[in-house]
This record gives C-alpha cells, structure tokens and sequence, in this order.
C-alpha cells in the first residue's frame, strides 16, 4: 500500500498552473530544458489561448511541467508504488518512474506532437468529450463515422474523428440528453488517424534507451502495469492510434491497494475522475495547493 501518481494530459493547461514551481531549485534542470523547447517565455505566453493549446506547444509543455512538479516534490516523499500518465502524461509519468530523462521526455514529446499533428494535415478533425446514460455505448454505435479516443467509464467517453462528424454526432447525442464538449484539441487524437503517427514515433522511440522502471507504470495501450522496457515501448507508441484505457488504468492502480492517488501537474481532471470511479481512495491534484507544503501536508495525513 502507498502513493499512486498520475500524470495530466493535453487540456490541463491553464494560465495560472503552478507558478510556486518557479520557486524550488529541484524543478530548475525540468525548467530548463523546457524553455530549451518553447523559450525561456513560456510563461509569459501562457494567456493567450491559441499558443498555450497548440499542439506542438501542449505536449512538451505538459511533460516538462509534470516532470518539474515531480521533482520538486519527489526528495520529501516515499517513492510512488504505481505511476500512470493520460495521453501524452506517459511522458511524465515513464520519466517519473526512471524509464527515461527529463530531457529525452521532452524530445519525444516534441516529436510525438508533431507526428501527431503531421498526421491530419489539411484535415479537420478533432475530440468531442460525450457524457451521461448510456454514453459509451451509443459511442460505440457510432463507430463507422467515429472512434472513441478516451474510455473513462460507461457514462464518460472522449470520441474523434472528422470535424462534421463530430458536430453531427454532437448534436443528435445533445438532442437525446447527453452533454457534448468540443476539446481544445485540434487532431483526433488517439484513433485510426493517428496510424501513421504512431508508426513514426515508434522508430524515434527504437533509437532511445529505455531503462526498467523503478515502480510498476500502468499504460493506456493495455490498461495493465508493465516493468518491461520493450512492452513499456510498444506500448507509449501503440496508444497514440489506439483508445486510451483510461477505466481499466484507474482500475489496474486500484487494485494494488493504494491509500492515495497524487495527481502531477496542472488541472485537477484526473483526481476528479478518480473519485467518482474509486470514491473510498482519496485522490487531490497539486493544482489545488498553493505551495508544497500543502500537498506534502495532505500526503503525510492519507500516508501515516
């Protein structure tokens, strides 16, 4: 029993995410290298909307974030039993569990994003988040015009697809009672589109080494734990054109008896999630805090 960690993906970014950070040396080298990525003024341009969800800016500036927050916080606390990441949070969370450096995380996502964004260019696609009754099944349903993305659970799912095909979906579904919410996310992630991507970073990710993590890292691709450098590798590329198993991690984490689970980074999605699925395991993000101290308070108070 002890601490799970789990790392955000694209659309946890926000203006006013975790400027303590600025302040603790340890986040510093994470810091670095990311304004190695996106310019020593990264934070300054974090209000304007279009940059900060660009997807060539979103999934290196989520790794170094997630990984600095880590850092920051990782020499005052015991090490994490199970680390998981959503989307492009495997980055942070592989780096978190050793597999690989703050710096080498950084270069994949660069190379991810833009195999990403390669992938659709000229199309219009995107993500539509569809929740309440029934909501993945009648996504499910809908799959010749769309894939489902993101599972979160039977009421909660995150399709893609073609831009017109989103919206038409999104209407009927409304119509019929469920909430429908375009994301801030311009390619349809996680689906048949994103083929070529994932064949793309699967060769950059073959001439990386891959250490054997510290602690077990439950991937999206499966939604089971692996310590396995080369299933650990198949498994980061094949999620990029593959629905993200985000239930069946949940529930994998669970089911090694943690006392509590640690959201990294910015926004306080993935503690929500978690709560409404695993209600009796208490789960906070770092987001909610002012400064460390309040999140190495709460830890200390769920772990003794």
């Amino acid at each position: 029993m002890g601490l799970a960690l789990l790392f955000p993906g694209q659309g946890a970014q926000h203006p006013q995410m975790l400027p303590w950070l600025d302040a603790q040396p340890a986040a510093r080298p994470a810091l670095d290298a990311l304004a190695r990525h996106l310019g020593p003024g990264w934070r300054d341009r974090l209000g304007d909307s279009a940059w900060l969800h660009a997807n060539p800016v979103a999934q290196p500036l989520l790794t170094g974030v997630g990984i600095a927050a880590w850092q920051a916080l990782a020499a005052r606390l015991p090490p994490p039993v199970v680390v998981a990441g959503y989307s492009v949070g495997e980055l942070a969370a592989f780096a978190a569990a050793g597999v690989f450096d703050a710096s080498t995380a950084l270069d994949l996502a660069a190379v991810r994003a833009q195999a990403m964004s390669d992938s659709v260019a000229g199309q219009d696609t995107g993500l539509l988040a569809v929740q309440g009754l029934n909501a993945l099944r009648l996504a499910q349903a809908s799959a010749a015009s769309l894939a489902i993305a993101i599972r979160i659970s039977a009421e909660r799912v995150i399709v893609g697809g073609v831009a017109a095909e989103l919206d038409a979906n999104a209407a009927r579904w409304s119509a019929a009672g469920l909430r429908c919410t375009r994301l801030p996310i311009g390619i349809a992630s996680h689906t048949p589109a994103m083929a070529a991507a994932a064949t793309v970073f699967a060769r950059h990710l073959a001439t990386v080494s891959l250490q054997a993590p510290r602690t077990a890292v439950v991937c999206n691709f499966t939604g089971a734990a692996s310590r396995v450098p080369p299933a650990l590798a198949a498994a980061l590329a094949g999620q990029i054109a593959s629905t993200v198993r985000w239930d069946d991690c949940m529930d994998s984490i669970a089911e090694r008896g943690v006392r509590c689970v640690l959201e990294i980074g910015p926004g306080a999605a993935l503690a929500s999630m978690w709560r409404e699925r695993h209600p009796d395991i208490p789960a906070r993000s770092i987001d909610e805090f002012q400064a460390p101290d309040g999140v190495l308070g709460w830890l200390g108070r769920q772990l003794s």
